[in-house]
């Protein structure tokens, strides 16, 4: 087995450098392009962090609502199948809380500073949750 630091601690240490060495040096489009870096190591720290437990909540809520088991692409097929066809829409209150959920826990990965995401939190969205 090979030691080395984990995957959280590489893309700290990555967003320490921008922020402390490279950024502070740079300006014009190597700054904005240094930021967007950022960004992106920000995301996927996120991404590891949280998109594990959101995959396996998403998972067993498709599976309760849809009746069947599988994996979590097949899932989603089946349900946008279902949504396409007409056999499933928004006056399915528990479709309707899955969809809530799915996209809250996106917004809180991709943009937890989005303004439109604090307005739904603080009208009582219900979050995304993290899978045991």
């Amino acid at each position: 087995m090979q030691d080395r630091p984990s995957a959280e601690k590489l893309l700290a240490a990555a967003r320490a450098f921008l922020n402390e060495t490279a950024m502070p040096q740079l300006s014009g489009q190597a700054a904005f392009h240094a930021r967007v870096a950022g960004n992106v190591l920000d995301i996927l720290a996120r991404e590891l962090a949280l998109a594990p437990g959101f995959n396996k909540a998403e998972q067993a809520r498709l599976e309760s609502l849809l009746g069947e088991d599988g994996d979590l692409a097949t899932l989603n097929r089946k349900l946008c199948e279902k949504i396409a066809t007409g056999e499933m829409d928004l006056s399915n209150d528990v479709l309707k809380n899955h969809l809530i959920r799915v996209t809250m826990g996106k917004i809180a990965i991709d943009q937890p500073r989005y303004q439109g995401y604090k307005t739904a939190q603080a009208n009582g969205w219900p979050e995304e949750e993290l899978g045991d």
